[in-house]
Parts: C-alpha cells; structure tokens; sequence
C-alpha cells in the first residue's frame, strides 16, 4: 500500500474532531472516477434488491439498505485498506480493529427523513455514562450530495450525551443538524453513536452512500458482516485477512448466510 497523504499531525488532528465532534471529513480523498465506476456496478444490485425485497423498507419510506458484495470492483484494498482512514481507526480502534460491515444506504424519490438517530445503543446504559468510541462508520457517496437528493444530517458532539440530552439539546437549538454536502471522493469519518437522520431525496437519481464498519475487536453484532469469497481472500494482503479476520469465507457468494440489518435506529 502507498503511504497515506496526511501527516502525523494531520491525523491526529481528524482523531481529535471524532473525539470532539463525532465526526471527521477527508476532502476529495478518493478517485472520482473509481467511484463512478463503483456506481455504475452498484445500480443493478439496487434494482435487483428492489425487485426482490422492495417491501422491506425498514430505512423508511423508499431508502434502501444494500450490502455490497465482496468482490471487485467494490473490494478494493485502496478503498478498505486506505492508509489514512486505517491510521484514523486505529487512533480510536486500536491497533487490533476489525472490519465488520460492508454496505451502502440509498433514500430514492418519494423518501422521507428519518427520525433522529444512533446506529448503536450505548455499551452500558445502566450507567447513565458513555464511553471512549467503539465503532465507526466511513461514508462516501456514489453521487455528489447535494440539498437535493438526500444529504444526511448530523448533530455535532451527541456520540457523548445520553440519547434523551441531546435530543433536548437539539429541541432547544443548542445544537443543529448539519446536512454533509459531500462530493465524489469525499469521505466522512464518524463515530456511530451520533444523532443522524437521513433526508429526503427529491430528484429522479438514486444517492447511494457506501458505509465501512471498523470496530474494536471485541464488538461483534450479529446483524452485520461481510462474506469473503475464498478466491478473493486468498488474494488479500496479510493486513486485509487480519481486519476481515472474524468474518466467513465462503466458496461463493449466495443468499443463504447474507447480511440482514433490520435494527439499526437506537
């Protein structure tokens, strides 16, 4: 792998914002002409979900959650192995981070915004406290987010507050629900446990965002995880297999043992 762009400083400056803000983006960090490529293999798989499973609607009212197979164009080692976003996980992750989802969410025309969220419940609510992070989301769009087509919101610093505070926080103005207008080759770093919503998309273009799950590894969630075609994961890089470390390989990718996300709002 080449080395990351960034430097120490430069790292630990996005680790500090996901400390601080719950979030982090990297400008213009991927090639937009991959993630074109990327999209234009993603939009028979949407179709052919929503052919298939288009009641199932559980992101709201037509906003799809679709896992990505592993296998290329989207296993790509200079997307999930990126130096930068790796040397960021392992800031807050620890050396010994896993990768557990792999994924995209798509709100279409006629979607609506969600109610305000966490992807996670806290790990010990009993104690009216919240941790150091224990998961992380990487998003980037296939499309250009624009107010249009679906941008979703977060709400700076809520990944630390109870659910309820934040959400009174929010209420009161406190704190406001930013839209992420992002760019192809944008990438935002957060920690899941940020209140979010998705918004509605109003153009005729699907806005399929791509979401990569690092987590500590002690944190499994049976609904999410990713499986690794035999011929893929023998040609991955030693670092790969040890992030990918807890997931099956299979001889082939098939509907039987996929991913089914139905929790997901806390």
């Amino acid at each position: 792998m080449e080395r990351g762009r960034y430097s120490k400083a430069e790292i630990e400056s996005f680790v500090h914002s996901l400390l601080t803000d719950g979030f982090c983006v990297l400008p213009e960090h991927f090639d937009r002409a991959k993630l074109a490529a990327w999209g234009e293999a993603f939009a028979p798989l949407l179709e052919r979900h929503i052919e298939h499973e288009g009641r199932v609607q559980n992101r709201g009212a037509r906003r799809y959650y679709v896992t990505l197979p592993f296998e290329l164009p989207f296993a790509d080692p200079e997307v999930f192995e990126d130096e930068d976003i790796l040397a960021v996980v392992k800031g807050l992750m620890g050396e010994d981070a896993v990768m557990c989802q792999f994924a995209t969410d798509t709100p279409l025309f006629g979607s609506d915004s969600q109610d305000i969220h966490r992807d996670a419940p806290p790990l010990f609510p009993e104690t009216g406290d919240e941790t150091p992070p224990f998961q992380l989301a990487v998003n980037f769009p296939l499309v250009d987010v624009i107010t249009d087509n679906g941008p979703f919101e977060v709400a700076r610093g809520t990944h630390m507050m109870l659910k309820e505070q934040a959400l009174r926080c929010i209420e009161s103005g406190a704190v406001r629900l930013e839209p992420l207008l992002l760019r192809i080759g944008d990438v935002v770093i957060r920690d899941v446990r940020g209140l979010h919503r998705g918004t509605p998309n109003r153009t005729q273009t699907p806005r399929p965002m791509v979401v990569i799950g690092y987590s500590r590894r002690w944190l499994f969630r049976p609904e999410v995880s990713i499986q690794i075609p035999r011929a893929v994961y023998e040609k991955l890089s030693d670092r790969a297999r040890f992030l990918l470390r807890f997931n099956p390989v299979v001889d082939s990718l098939d509907e039987e043992g996929r991913e089914i996300y139905q929790s997901f709002a806390y």
